[in-house]
């Protein structure tokens, strides 16, 4: 086992204790389910969320897709921001360059009147993120709203995929999609 696969075995476990919640849920997309993966209980802990950036830092470079390949990560608030700033601190840690940026559900009505906050993603390339996708429409509305700022969308990265639909989705969008995580590494197939 590699330090990458026993850190993945590890948010496994973590995220399985602390956010998976069994009952009867609507999901934001409308589906009826047996579960709800509440990712902000884990993106928000603090054993948890150093992790998630590691594991996630690891999975995009297994991609081919380094630091040197990627300027910045995030996505549609409120899911992705956590996930990034786990990302930007753990590249921080390994001494990379990692900016992280929030993309608002719509731009604000004053002060700058952004969609986007944080470093200027025009012109760099990016990764899109989510806690958890289960359509994968989050990622594809940051993906739409960072093209319309001029970045270069390269790449869906999710810590865990609900496995309805959302890699299909965003490849048939013409990008790839990376999930850190998948239902049975959850215990959840």
């Amino acid at each position: 086992m590699t330090t990458n696969d026993s850190q993945r075995a590890r948010l496994a476990q973590l995220v399985t204790g602390l956010a998976v919640v069994r009952g009867r849920v609507t999901l934001a997309s409308g589906v009826e389910s047996d579960f709800y993966v509440d990712m902000r209980r884990a993106t928000l802990h603090h054993d948890a969320a150093p992790l998630i950036g590691h594991v996630m830092l690891d999975m995009l470079e297994e991609a081919g897709l380094s630091t040197n390949d990627v300027d910045a990560v995030g996505g549609l608030t409120m899911g992705a921001d956590p996930v990034a700033t786990a990302m930007l601190h753990a590249a921080a840690s390994r001494g990379l360059d990692l900016d992280a940026f929030v993309v608002r559900k719509a731009a604000k009505d004053h002060g700058m009147r952004r969609r986007i906050e944080g470093p200027e993603v025009a012109g760099r390339r990016v990764v899109v993120l989510e806690d958890t996708s289960t359509t994968g429409g989050s990622p594809l509305e940051a993906v739409e709203a960072l093209r319309e700022a001029g970045a270069k969308a390269l790449a869906v990265a999710v810590v865990v995929d609900r496995d309805t639909g959302a890699r299909e989705r965003v490849e048939a969008e013409g990008l790839p999609y990376y999930a850190a995580l998948g239902l049975p590494d959850l215990g959840l197939d």
